[in-house]
């Protein structure tokens, strides 16, 4: 398994009424997540005890909340705030 990211159930539902632009600025800003988890948690499935802590990413029109998922090497974005509308 390799490190990924994805949305979270009730943000993947909210990013399919969200511009494109704006999701494309969250795509970026993920996979730079992704990057930053695989290069500290090298060994993510032999990870024991607790994830880190979440947090949030502001981004060009908005922000979005984010957890790190170490054993299932995946970044879940949880929440997606665009103010936008």
């Amino acid at each position: 398994m390799s490190w990924k990211w994805e949305y979270a159930l009730g943000a993947e539902e909210a990013a399919r009424s969200l511009p494109s632009g704006f999701l494309a600025t969250v795509a970026h800003a993920a996979d730079e997540l992704v990057r930053a988890a695989e290069a500290v948690h090298v060994h993510g499935r032999d990870h024991e005890g607790l994830d880190p802590k979440g947090g949030h990413i502001i981004v060009t029109g908005g922000w979005f909340m984010y957890q790190i998922v170490v054993r299932s090497e995946r970044v879940y974005i949880v929440q997606i705030t665009y103010p936008g509308f």
